[in-house]
């Protein structure tokens, strides 16, 4: 069976921002871009997307995109979303329907989500991100901000936070300022 170290290599992937590790497969350069309150953006852009359990967390965020992810290969892989209304879904990314698993899973834009690796070595999807994914589209959460929106949800939501960055000694108090 192929490592998620012989993944990361042969795919070629790198660390992503809100966990695991990502490649950009394809971005519709082919097409024209189209128009979004936030600029033009590519009609449609894919990655694999890799978790580990080095990186098993794929910390909250929000897209404004639709995004579809594909299990490929590997464990499972549990989604946490949150949705405007305040309602909550959780949903297995795997291979086997009869425990519930879904090959492929939607996630409307504007809606918060968290992943993780169930258990094992990896876990190996792709997505497609359409209108396709920049980062100016992307939120990474921040714990208050969540907590306030969905209270309710404070145990899945401090699990699943981002770490905050310490604060280095010789950086500036920016909140006195």
């Amino acid at each position: 069976m192929i490592t998620a170290e012989q993944w990361i290599e042969a795919l070629g992937l790198e660390e992503h921002v809100e966990g695991g590790y990502f490649r950009r497969t394809f971005q519709a350069d082919h097409r024209s871009r189209i128009s979004t309150p936030a600029g033009e953006r590519y009609t449609l852009t894919s990655i694999h997307y890799l978790l580990t359990s080095r990186s098993p967390v794929g910390h909250w965020h929000l897209n404004q995109s639709d995004i579809l992810h594909f299990h490929h290969r590997g464990e499972a892989i549990t989604y946490h979303l949150l949705y405007p209304d305040g309602s909550r879904h959780t949903a297995v990314l795997g291979q086997d329907p009869h425990r519930g698993q879904l090959l492929t899973l939607a996630v409307p834009g504007g809606v918060w989500n968290a992943s993780h690796l169930t258990r094992g070595d990896y876990g190996l999807i792709s997505e497609a991100v359409a209108p396709g994914f920049d980062y100016a589209d992307m939120t990474l959460a921040q714990e208050g901000d969540l907590l306030r929106q969905f209270q309710e949800q404070a145990e899945l939501i401090r699990r699943y936070c981002r770490p905050a960055a310490p604060r280095r000694p010789d950086a500036p108090n920016r909140s006195t300022s």
